[in-house]
């Protein structure tokens, strides 16, 4: 139980990283452990689908996109000159030292029996073909009520991003 709890206590410190970094690159970055955190947390639970989902979905398509909108919205010179002091060692330490713990955590996990074919907190394992069939079945209406709004989301960042071409640009 006590990987459960590790696994909680690094989603927990990661996610109050999140918020109170004032840097938008290094709270991402903590937002990323933060998810992988929670993933190992679904693994341990016997949700390995979705633990895998959250990997997938969460931490690699929706990161990648807060990186493109952060990326575009091309904070300038100043910004690149800031973000080179801010890169040092120690704000690279607390991500290592979390996603350290993970992998530690993990090694541990597929190495014991720790890892059995029943779910250790739950009656069964919830797989693919379950969650396909509840997500188009029982809630269509809000999985594309969830893709429309995704859409709009990323309609709005291009718009907000967009920066009109000033004077001096237009002479060029």
């Amino acid at each position: 139980m006590w990987p459960f709890y590790l696994m909680a206590l690094v989603a927990i410190v990661s996610t109050v990283r999140v918020v109170t970094n004032t840097n938008p690159v290094h709270a991402l970055l903590s937002l990323i452990v933060s998810l992988l955190a929670v993933a190992g947390m679904f693994m341990i639970v016997g949700a390995p689908f979705a633990g895998a989902l959250e990997i997938i979905v969460y931490a690699g398509a929706i990161m990648v996109l807060f990186v493109f909108v952060v990326m575009m919205l091309n904070l300038g010179q100043d910004t690149v000159e800031q973000e080179s002091k801010w890169l040092t060692s120690s704000a690279w330490a607390y991500p290592a030292l979390m996603s350290f713990l993970m992998g530690l955590l993990l090694v541990w996990m597929l190495g014991s029996d720790y890892t059995q074919s029943v779910a250790l907190m739950g009656q069964e394992i919830v797989g693919p073909k379950e969650v396909g069939q509840a997500l188009f079945t029982h809630y269509l209406l809000l999985v594309e009520v969830a893709a429309m709004l995704l859409l709009a989301a990323l309609v709005a960042a291009f718009h907000i991003g967009k920066r009109e071409p000033s004077a001096e640009e237009e002479k060029e």
